[in-house]
């Protein structure tokens, strides 16, 4: 579906923002034209940042016709009710979205956080309960919610799909600061992230793993002093 000419829709983005690359998934799923704007976190956001999201002064924010909205989850929620015709993102059933949104909030709440506290690690005790945490959170959402299921909304790639294969261009820095790879713990989930990864909406806007992995290491070092 195209954006009618009354809409105007403008991400402000972060090419290595995986919140951002759910936005950005969620529009391709639906099929809507935007504009992606980047962001220099580093060197100065804009005015039209700090103003579209005062509160945190974090992308992603979405401008749809001027008015601004934040965060990815509820971003990618307003995408599929707004543009409700087409692809929807969210399953039918009551009790199913509210699945839906449970695992939306376990993958939020649990999966960056413990990825970022691998590469985070000053010390290999520290890396290695860190490893273990990632783990143990994935093997939760590879037994508990995809199962034997192609996507975890069942045949259809939908809403908790997007949340976190968005999140997945980085595990690959998580596996070389860690030292596993996910594959060899969870092969379900590895194959869902390649069946995701086949989708020209979630390929053409993930980035490089191996651009995330140098930029890492940049902030590693920036802000930790860890080479």
């Amino acid at each position: 579906m195209s954006k009618t000419s009354s809409d105007e829709v403008v991400i402000l983005d972060c090419w290595a923002s995986p919140f951002c690359v759910r936005v950005k998934i969620a529009l391709n799923e639906k099929g809507i034209e935007y504009e992606a704007r980047e962001e220099n976190l580093f060197g100065g956001k804009s005015e039209l940042l700090l103003n579209s999201n005062p509160i945190y002064q974090k992308v992603p924010v979405l401008l749809h016709n001027g008015k601004p909205l934040s965060e990815s989850t509820i971003i990618v929620d307003y995408i599929d009710h707004t543009w409700n015709s087409t692809s929807p993102l969210l399953p039918s059933s009551p009790y199913d979205v509210a699945q839906a949104r449970f695992w939306a909030d376990f993958i939020d709440k649990k999966v960056f956080e413990a990825g970022r506290k691998i590469w985070t690690g000053q010390t290999d005790e520290v890396v290695e309960v860190a490893k273990k945490d990632f783990i143990e959170i994935l093997k939760q959402l590879e037994e508990l919610a995809l199962a034997d299921k192609a996507f975890f909304g069942g045949e259809s790639f939908g809403y908790v799909d997007i949340l976190a294969v968005a999140l997945t261009s980085w595990f690959y820095t998580f596996e070389q600061f860690g030292g596993f790879k996910v594959e060899d713990h969870c092969p379900k989930l590895s194959a869902w992230i390649n069946r995701c990864y086949q989708r020209d909406t979630v390929s053409k806007v993930s980035p490089d793993p191996i651009k995330i992995y140098e930029f890492v290491a940049m902030l590693r070092k920036k802000m930790l002093g860890i080479e």
